[in-house]
């Protein structure tokens, strides 16, 4: 059975993003920031499982340029958090490489399947 990595790693990260707005809300008791990285932050694992069952190329590509956009505003929320000191910055990159890598996998694949069908 082939691994899906993307699905993997969206799921990894969504659970990351969980567990650190938990800690946002019980140990730093920031409510407005948390709910902003919530919910960028759990939507790419979603948007990439929604494009399994895309109903075109077309849709397809959408879905995950979702992804990719929230996952992208993810990266901005754990540098404003890391910039406010509500992470250090090891808490940070950590969580922010972990994004950066499921963003060059969204920008890979949506190029790829734009090319695939004449797009590029």
């Amino acid at each position: 059975m082939k691994v899906d990595i993307l699905k993997e790693k969206s799921l990894l990260f969504a659970v990351r993003i969980v567990n650190l707005a938990r800690f946002l809300r019980e140990e730093k008791t920031e409510h407005t920031l948390s709910k902003q990285i919530l919910k960028s932050g759990t939507n790419p694992g979603a948007m990439v499982r929604e494009s399994k069952y895309a109903e075109s190329d077309l849709d397809y590509i959408h879905k995950l340029a979702v992804a990719q956009k929230e996952t992208n505003e993810t990266l901005y929320w754990l540098e404003l958090l890391e910039l406010t000191n509500y992470l250090t910055s090891n808490q940070a990159k950590s969580i922010h490489d972990d994004g950066v890598e499921i963003l060059k996998l969204l920008t890979s694949i949506i190029i790829t399947k734009k090319k695939n069908i004449g797009l590029l």
